[in-house]
């Protein structure tokens, strides 16, 4: 019998459990190097708790979905796409249902069941586990000598490193991998938070809309003298700044130019033209002329918002309405159409659901995950430089990245 090829895998999240899985299915010997004292430490805390493992939407579709580098995931994703994540899965015994946007969870809203079910077929596949183990040193003389804390060497024809950037840090992607490989001759582009909240400039606003989450509103970001992004959906005030998925997916855009100016616009009314919003504010005034402004703002603005508009505005709050004019009416149109927010920066790793930055992928071959450098080294995950929209587009990239990376593996000489 043919000697079978032995593998390493550095990390046990969702790339490195899929590239073990299918190292193994193509008849390798592999072995899961994982720090934590469990595989999946991250997923569980993925959506919430309920795990948005990925998308339905087609595969064209999916890398307009991607804010870097998406042309690099073409083999990746059509060789291992959402549909084949979900048979996976579905296989494994965890059910799925399909949610608003074609966001994909387990039937029982628990992402201990992605974890279940992947540790599963692990098992079946024989994949050996080592927890609690952290990566001390990493050669390649030959084969790989990969040295971990406790003094033990494991030795592999291949190497696939899938030990996520340095989001959620306690979760044990601290990027501390990222040194590891520059010894081995790869660069990195610097990694920063992304789809992370933003601080802003009118704090004090936030602060006393702090909880509301508005529902239906359009932004745009923008810097000194262009759109960086423009989106539609949710966000939400907090003590710091704003959050919520419209604000986490702008944040991914604003890191990737990290502007010196970069200002919010959001259309609170985006369903009205702006001749529209007038007509309708005209006939709110017109109906409540002897009202103060204040508490006519409770039939166009939502929650706390009306405390804090009278000022954004410059009309005093108990001014009468029958005596608002039209230059004010206008400025009350003009800000519900575009309420300006400056953005002074984003929040730490801590709060960052993904890492942008990581692995330059020029350095990584697309169609096998192998690396340019370093023969028998495979990248796979959040240690590459790709990121993309909430949504579980983050997820099938670590999926089919993983896969790609162990069938290569196991296939490759």
């Amino acid at each position: 019998m043919p000697v079978k090829k032995r593998i390493a895998v550095a990390g046990g999240g969702a790339a490195g459990m899929m590239a073990a899985i299918a190292a193994a299915e193509a008849g390798a010997e592999v072995v899961l190097i994982e720090r934590n004292e469990k595989t999946g430490k991250k997923i569980y805390i993925t959506g919430k708790g309920r795990c948005n493992l990925t998308n339905s939407c087609p595969d064209e579709e999916f890398f307009s979905h991607v804010v870097s580098n998406p042309k690099f995931l073409y083999s990746a994703v059509y060789g291992f796409d959402s549909a084949a994540v979900r048979d996976f899965f579905e296989a494994a015994g965890c059910r799925l249902k399909e949610e608003r946007g074609g966001r994909i969870f387990p039937v029982s809203d628990h992402a201990s069941d992605v974890i279940k079910a992947l540790n599963k077929r692990m098992d079946e596949l024989h994949v050996g586990i080592r927890l609690n183990s952290i990566i001390r040193s990493v050669k390649k003389n030959g084969s790989f000598e990969i040295k971990l804390d406790g003094g033990e060497i494991i030795r592999a024809d291949s190497l696939i490193v899938a030990c996520g950037g340095k989001s959620y840090p306690s979760t044990g992607s601290d990027g501390s991998m990222f040194g590891m490989l520059e010894s081995l001759g790869h660069s990195i582009r610097e990694p920063v938070p992304a789809l992370v909240p933003f601080h802003v400039a009118e704090k004090e606003e936030c602060i006393a809309a702090q909880g509301l989450a508005l529902k239906n509103v359009s932004l745009i970001l923008k810097d000194e003298k262009k759109k960086l992004y423009e989106g539609f959906g949710e966000m939400l005030y907090t003590h710091f700044g704003l959050s919520g998925p419209l604000i986490l997916t702008a944040s991914s855009y604003y890191q990737k130019k990290r502007p010196k100016v970069a200002k919010l616009y959001i259309d609170l009314k985006p369903a009205l033209t702006p001749e529209q919003l007038d007509a309708r504010l005209l006939r709110e005034f017109e109906e409540n002329k002897n009202k103060d402004f204040s508490n006519v703002l409770g039939s166009i603005l939502p929650g706390k918002l009306r405390e804090v508009f009278p000022g954004r505005v410059a009309i005093p709050g108990d001014k009468k309405v029958n005596s608002i004019t039209k230059e004010e009416r206008k400025r009350v149109a003009d800000t519900l159409k575009a309420l300006e927010y400056h953005v002074t920066g984003c929040r730490a790793f801590e709060e960052a659901i993904i890492t942008q930055g990581g692995v330059n992928v020029k350095e990584v071959d697309p169609s096998t995950m192998e690396s340019r450098i370093v023969p028998g080294l495979y990248i796979a995950g959040e240690a590459l430089d790709v990121d993309a929209h909430t949504g579980g587009y983050n997820l099938q990239i670590a999926w089919s990245t993983g896969h790609l990376a162990g069938i290569s593996a196991a296939e490759e000489g």
